[in-house]
């Protein structure tokens, strides 16, 4: 229910109202009842005509909607005409359908707890307006949505409004009054927020607080804001909210204040001479009003002067008017171009812009010749020259297909004697020599030559143009021709030498005569023909062989120059074919072959054989053997080149040497060997026997070189080692090693003399003292046990009977024996505390020095076996008894003990006990 100033006005019709309305004038009391009595009658038949149309839409949702969210499906059957609807809504986050479907477009959330809007429905035909009033209300734990078609109470909003743009002072202007219903029984303070109030633009809108008048403070332009949204609240005297917030939205309505607007140039294009009508593109200008009014609907029209194009109005699509568009004359062309908005009208607001348009080319023109007629010359027997470069003018674009030209000889190149190419940067024909002219043949040559373009002609009636090029050959001082180039001759292979095979001559191509013309040979592979130099004679100077590597399917070829008497040389090829020979037998090529042996089978082998003669001189060949072959193969398989060598029986592995007879078709052939090995195979190859059927010369031979290198080798060893000497053995002093005594036994170089007795008693008195010292057996000697011990022996050498240790050093200077590092007596090892390499290498040389002089003082008697012989100390404990030639050798006891010495003193055992 609204009031106006005071007035309160409601229609009623029958039993029921319509709905209050809001209605201000400023007109007096008179004027009021008669505008009191139009609108009620247009709300009458509106409200009629919409009698069972819903008003209200009240929904409970979700507090969060997701885009696609169906809110509740509104009944439109009897809103207006519902066949020509047109349904838009307040709030751009909800639409709806044609059949009724309010739906969410976008994600949304319900502030505060409540939103509402509103469906508009616009009649198409009629123009009739209806308002559905929504209102979302957040509902938590909703199950079901449920959509309310009850009529209810009415909202408090004012019918819809809009401003005018650019509107004239004074300023504030009233647009509109909202009032409450809550206001019949609260004293209520109107106040609004949102766009325009307290959000950019801040104050434009405002609202007397007692009355609800709305006021707008300046001028507002639509083609910065169209429409404004705010919100206006009713709160009572004691601040308590009345009535829920509605929301308001103002339209600014569009005035043409906005003229049209082009872009900086608008370039289309067109090929030339396009037929009448041809589109050449469209022109669109924009302008700032509001889309779809009458502001914003173009005319366009050509304000230049110009009869070869034309614009439709409505779409400023341009068109052709005219064939005569030359690009060749002129390719641009500039336009002004007015767009005036309202359709064209004279209270229209307008603007100019500029169109180029640019002719396309297309090919029009032919290439053109600059002269009617070209001649060029060239010397004769000259090829591969450039004579003439034919000049080309085309108006088309530069450097494209319709420009470039293509040159081609209509006449006169039957031969093929020219070639003629296009030069890619200054467009010429260029006119080659390719194949060499012939004065005496061709002293003028007339071509015809046409110009062309890589791409057909096109929109013109001209035809490719052609111009005659006259070639002038001229003479030169030739060198002698031979009668024909490539001389052809047949003989039979293997002529004689001298042999003539044919005569190859030359001519003066000027006087026709050969004489003074001398002739030599190039090239011949082989040297087989000789050229005699006067008269061209071609003789037979080697074997002309056909199966020769120089010749190749039975040709050979020489070249020959020709030279008169100024020098000029002419070349000439010979090619002689060989007619074939039967000189060749047919040869075996595969002579050693392989035969696995398998158990209860009888092998093959495939012999292959090739004959270098041509057929029929040739394959296939005749196999065959010898009449005193031995039955052992035989021959099965036979082809061409080729024949099975087959078992005829069981044969042991080994080698045969099988005689075959091949012959070839005119029965020319020699009896082969072909050597066959039987062998037993592992994956098909031979593997060694442990006995060979026969023993070849070479093995023989290499048999009796072993047995010789045999021979010599003992030969060698019985003079170095016919004599024995003493050795001096020398030992790396490691521990554990088993180190030879001097020979004991008879028949030793060991005499009596070459002890002294004082020794002997010293070595008594030293085996005393060491056996009480020690317990006997295997002992360690070290260098303070025989600190005291200095045996002098002047010249004399210490005999065999004690072995000194490589590392014993022998005192040079009084010839003093000192044991530095110890002795090894009988089966004891001495542990060496000494390594020094330098005083091994002195005690050697020194030990050596002494034997030697010993040996010159021995004796005849040194040989005898009974005599009594001096020993080395041997250690003490020695369960062995003497090892001289007076022991008893006989006596095997107690020396058991040394199985226990382990495996290196085994040695030493056997020697003890042998008998």
């Amino acid at each position: 229910m609204f009031k106006t100033n005071g007035i309160f006005v409601q229609c009623v019709f029958g039993e029921r109202k319509g709905a209050s309305i809001f209605f201000y004038s400023r007109n007096n009391m008179a004027s009021f009842k008669t505008n009191y009595l139009l609108v009620c009658f247009s709300f009458m038949v509106s409200t009629l005509s919409v009698k069972a149309c819903v008003r209200t839409v009240e929904a409970a949702v979700p507090e969060e909607l997701k885009a696609g969210y169906i809110i509740s499906e509104v009944n439109l059957q009897h809103c207006l005409n519902n066949t020509h609807l047109e349904l838009t809504t307040s709030d751009p986050d909800f639409a709806i359908q044609q059949d009724g479907l309010l739906y969410a477009t976008h994600s949304t959330r319900i502030h505060s707890g409540e939103r509402a809007f509103v469906i508009w429905l616009q009649d198409q035909q009629s123009q009739q307006k209806w308002k559905i009033d929504v209102a979302l209300s957040v509902e938590h734990n909703m199950v079901k949505r449920e959509v309310n078609l009850k009529r209810s109470k009415r909202r408090w909003r004012p019918l819809p409004f809009s401003i005018r743009e650019n509107d004239f002072p004074p300023f504030p202007k009233e647009i509109q009054q909202v009032q409450s219903d809550s206001s019949q029984n609260y004293d209520i303070i109107y106040k609004i927020y949102g766009q325009g109030v307290n959000l950019p633009p801040i104050g434009l809108f405002s609202v007397v607080p007692e009355t609800g008048m709305l006021k707008v403070h300046r001028a507002v332009d639509r083609e910065q804001i169209a429409e404004y949204k705010f919100f206006a609240e009713a709160v009572s005297t004691d601040g308590v909210k009345r009535d829920r917030d509605l929301d308001i939205t103002v339209k600014v309505e569009d005035e043409n204040d906005n003229r049209p607007e082009f872009t900086d140039v608008v370039v289309l294009s067109v090929p030339e001479h396009s037929e009448i009508g041809a589109i050449v593109g469209q022109v669109n200008a924009t302008d700032r009003d509001e889309p779809g009014t009458l502001f914003t609907q173009m005319a366009y029209k050509i304000i230049s002067s110009t009869d070869l194009f034309s614009i439709q109005s409505e779409t400023g699509i341009m068109y052709t008017a005219s064939t005569a568009l030359d690009r060749e004359t002129k390719d641009t062309y500039e336009l002004t171009v007015e767009a005036t908005d309202c359709k064209g009208q004279h209270y229209g607001l307008s603007n100019t812009g500029t169109v180029r348009i640019v002719l396309t080319d297309i090919n029009d023109n032919p290439p053109t010749f600059k002269a009617n007629k070209y001649e060029a010359k060239v010397e004769e027997n000259q090829k591969d020259v450039l004579i003439l470069r034919i000049p080309v003018e085309d108006k088309d674009l530069f450097n494209t297909s319709n420009w470039k030209a293509k040159f081609v000889i209509k006449k006169g190149n039957e031969n093929g004697n020219f070639r003629i190419e296009t030069d890619p940067v200054t467009n010429e024909g260029l006119l080659y020599v390719v194949k060499p002219f012939d004065y005496e043949k061709n002293k003028i040559v007339k071509l015809e030559v046409a110009a062309e373009n890589e791409a057909e002609l096109v929109g013109t009636k001209s035809t490719w143009a052609t111009v005659p090029v006259d070639v002038n050959v001229i003479n030169v001082d030739e060198g002698p021709e031979f009668e024909t180039p490539n001389l052809f001759l047949r003989i039979k292979e293997n002529e004689p030498n001298g042999t003539l095979i044919g005569i190859y001559k030359a001519l003066d191509p000027e006087t026709k005569s050969s004489d003074g013309i001398k002739y030599y040979k190039i090239s011949d592979p082989a040297s087989w023909i000789q050229v005699e130099k006067n008269t061209g004679k071609l003789l037979v100077a080697g074997n002309m062989d056909r199966e020769s590597s120089f010749v190749t399917n039975g040709m050979y070829n020489i070249t020959v120059n020709a030279v008169d008497q100024s020098s000029k040389t002419g070349t000439g090829t010979v090619e002689i074919y060989l007619e074939d020979e039967n000189d060749n037998n047919p040869i075996i090529t595969n002579k050693d072959l392989v035969i696995c042996e398998h158990y209860g089978q009888l092998g093959y082998v495939k012999v292959e054989a090739e004959d270098k003669d041509a057929e029929p001189l040739s394959s296939p060949f005749v196999f065959s053997f010898p009449k005193d072959h031995d039955k052992n193969w035989k021959i099965t398989n036979e082809k061409a080149t080729s024949m099975h060598l087959e078992q005829a029986t069981e044969l042991p592995t080994g080698t045969y040497n099988v005689p075959v007879i091949i012959g070839d078709q005119q029965g020319k052939g020699e009896q082969q060997i072909v050597t066959v090995r039987i062998c037993k195979c592992i994956s098909g190859q031979c593997v060694a026997s442990q006995t060979s059927a026969a023993l070849g010369v070479w093995g023989i031979l290499a048999l009796l070189l072993a047995i010789a290198l045999l021979l010599l080798l003992c030969i060698l060893l019985t003079c170095f080692c016919g004599k024995k000497k003493e050795k001096v053995d020398l030992d790396n002093g490691a521990e554990a090693v088993l180190i030879k005594s001097n020979t004991e036994g008879p028949g030793e170089e060991v005499m009596a003399p070459n002890f002294k007795m004082s020794a002997q008693q010293t070595a008594l008195e030293q085996e005393s003292q060491f056996l009480q010292q020690s317990g006997g057996g295997l002992q360690d000697i070290r260098l303070s046990d025989f600190q005291n011990v200095n045996n002098v022996y002047g010249s004399q050498t210490l005999g065999s009977g004690m072995q000194n240790d490589p590392s014993s050093f022998l005192s040079a200077t009084n010839s003093t024996f000192q044991t530095n590092y110890g002795q090894q007596f009988g089966s004891g090892i001495q542990h060496y505390a000494d390594k020094n390499g330098t005083s091994i290498w002195r005690t050697n040389g020194l030990v050596i020095d002494q034997k030697l002089n010993g040996f010159v003082t021995e004796h005849n008697d040194r040989f005898a076996e009974d005599i009594s012989h001096v020993y080395g100390f041997e250690g003490r404990g020695s369960f062995a008894g003497s090892v001289g030639c007076c022991s008893d050798l006989n006596d095997d006891s107690g020396i058991e003990f040394i199985n226990t010495l382990g495996p290196k003193f085994r040695t030493l055992a056997q020697v003890c006990t042998k008998k």
